[in-house]
């Protein structure tokens, strides 16, 4: 074996890990969500920065409004999740870059002083962090039900501002009866990896 990862951790990261559809009704609680992202927040990603947003979905009143913009095979099991995140990108994330990277603090104005290039950076950075956040669920021994079936400009308008894209919505929570369906085909290491 070529990993050093533990065999009992790579099935619960990976291999046997599924995207839950049904919860319990076990509450995920704030010190699970402190722990999963003090754990996820070391995942790499261009000059350090830190353009992840995660906004909690606790109360009945942000449900329901949550759920209005979700698609229709989306509604009902966003309404009964333990615990729904909506992860967004931070356009302004520049700011933050002299003190996340000062090994290079005017990275800040030399390559992100323009918007476009801002967004474009936040987004492919921001769902590399969202990639993290979802195994550091599965790390936590709980199943996500990540999705991006949503209406992007109403979940905007209602939880964010103009400087957040939301990226996806993820359910939390143990895995309920029937959570997932049979494992889907995956394309093998031949069909993927070109050696130059």
């Amino acid at each position: 074996m070529s990993l050093v990862l533990d065999p009992a951790a790579q099935d619960l990261l990976f291999r046997e890990a599924h995207t839950a559809n049904t919860f319990t009704d076990e509450p995920v609680t704030e010190e699970q969500v402190q722990a999963i992202y003090d754990l996820v927040k070391f995942g790499p990603t261009a000059f350090n920065q830190t353009p992840l947003r995660i906004t909690l979905v606790r109360s009945a009143e942000a449900r329901e409004r949550l759920v209005r913009h979700m698609a229709e095979g989306n509604q009902a099991k966003t309404a009964s999740a333990p615990l729904v995140a909506i992860l967004s990108a931070d356009n302004e994330f520049h700011e933050e870059l002299p003190t996340l990277f000062p090994a290079f603090p005017q990275a800040k104005d030399l390559f992100f002083a323009e918007r476009p290039a801002r967004e474009g950076s936040a987004t492919l950075n921001a769902a590399l962090q969202a990639a993290y956040f979802i195994v550091g669920i599965r790390a936590a021994g709980l199943a996500a039900g990540p999705m991006t079936g949503f209406d992007a400009e109403g979940i905007r308008k209602e939880f964010l501002d103009d400087d957040h894209t939301p990226l996806v919505v993820v359910n939390i929570g143990k895995p309920g009866e029937g959570a997932s369906y049979p494992r889907s085909p995956r394309l093998s290491y031949e069909q993927v990896v070109t050696t130059v």
